[in-house]
């Protein structure tokens, strides 16, 4: 007997044909002697289509009450399932963010989970029941109701099964788990038995959407064994958790590309210290999620300073950024709208040499210019351009032998 908490995502609840089958395979692991906590995200289609009416009736809606409307789409979700769980004969309760004892900070519609009182959670288990939870939502401390942003339900399910002591946090979604580089653009991708919290965060950050970037990084504060796998058959996915010596083997564990991206110059500003601090100050005062920055080397007291931002963060930072342009010598804010960021990403980077060259060689046989280049102990980014996106993750996950098994460069 184990105790697991199962995340189900849009997708695999998409209307009450696939809720019975989630039902069916929750089902199994009840009768098997399990205690099953599952936490479930809205209906395929749900959210987007509650923001439409929102944003139909006021375009730019009060974010107490977006979280009042989204928060609807989890809780149609967790009633259906526990329907559907009470038909086949399982106990089941269902109980939103807050009844669930998830609570937040004040920031709606972005919020970040305090602590979880799962006092409640634990007494429905100890009485047989399996519990369903609201993903994406808790409340905060004045009881209003919050929601985590994007993916947050993956966050809620990591969130409770470490409040709950799981054994593991299964998130079961629409893919087989993590794969070398997205499938349909590299067909030869491979999946991933297992991987390192580190890697999986760089990919989940760098524009993997198999799981939510603030999700992994709980996961590996707290030490969540988690595994990504498919809710439409039952074979093993990919488990993700701490890194142990045989990672260090494979030198590039994925390829990631991230088309969410825009490159934002500030040009022909100052070249003296306090300058990118005015800039990168009303970013951060405008919430802006600034990633890559690259400066130039000045010339005649006169620098060009270049970052990116996410696609939705594009007029918002050049908003921020035009006030502050005469506190900074002057200059232009230009935003550069088609690129992406193309990442790869291994622990292996940190004992093997060679990785550098063998990108940039095979960007280079690909025709692929580099704009911006990034690194950290374990991937390297660089920004090119959009439209040679595909072409240059399927030469690089060739570069790097990720189709078959993976490549180990000589030190």
């Amino acid at each position: 007997m184990a105790r697991i908490v199962q995340k189900y995502g849009g997708t695999s609840v998409a209307d009450v044909e696939r809720i019975r089958t989630v039902a069916e395979r929750v089902k199994k692991y009840h009768d098997a002697g399990d205690e099953v906590v599952v936490v479930v995200s809205a209906r395929s289609g749900v959210t987007n289509e509650l923001i439409g009416k929102a944003r139909f009736l006021n375009p730019a809606p009060n974010d107490r009450e977006m979280d009042m409307l989204l928060a609807v789409g989890e809780q149609e979700t967790i009633a259906l399932t526990a329907m559907a769980l009470h038909a086949l004969g399982i106990p089941a309760v269902s109980r939103t963010g807050g009844q669930a004892g998830i609570f937040t900070d004040p920031a709606h519609t972005r919020a970040r989970i305090v602590r979880i009182e799962s006092g409640n959670i634990e007494t429905a288990l100890t009485d047989g029941n399996v519990v369903i939870v609201a993903g994406f939502q808790g409340v905060n401390a004045e009881g209003q109701i919050t929601t985590l942003g994007r993916g947050g339900s993956d966050l809620s399910a990591i969130a409770v099964a470490s409040a709950v002591r799981a054994e593991i946090c299964q998130i079961f979604t629409d893919v087989e788990g993590v794969y070398t580089a997205d499938p349909r653009v590299v067909p030869e991708a491979r999946k991933i038995p297992e991987i390192s919290y580190d890697e999986m965060l760089e990919l989940a950050s760098l524009g993997s959407k198999v799981m939510q970037a603030r999700a992994v990084e709980f996961a590996k504060k707290y030490g969540v064994v988690f595994e990504v796998r498919s809710s439409f058959n039952t074979n093993p996915g990919t488990i993700v958790k701490d890194e142990v010596a045989s990672m260090e083997d494979v030198v590039v564990r994925g390829v990631a590309v991230d088309k969410n991206q825009v490159k934002v110059t500030v040009s022909n500003i100052s070249d003296q210290p306090g300058t990118a601090s005015r800039v990168f100050r009303a970013l951060a005062e405008a919430e802006v999620v600034v990633d890559m920055i690259v400066q130039n080397v000045g010339r005649g007291g006169r620098a060009n300073l270049t970052f990116t931002v996410p696609r939705d963060d594009a007029e918002r930072a050049r908003k921020a950024v035009e006030p502050v342009l005469d506190a900074v010598g002057g200059g232009e804010v230009n935003v550069v709208n088609d690129v992406a960021k193309l990442s790869v990403v291994g622990v292996g980077m940190r004992t093997h040499s060679g990785v550098a060259s063998t990108l940039f060689s095979a960007l280079a046989d690909a025709r692929i210019n580099i704009q911006l280049i990034s690194t950290s102990e374990i991937k390297i980014s660089v920004v090119i351009d959009l439209a040679g996106a595909d072409e240059a993750a399927r030469a690089v996950h060739n570069a790097f032998g990720l189709g078959a098994e993976a490549t180990v460069l000589s030190d």
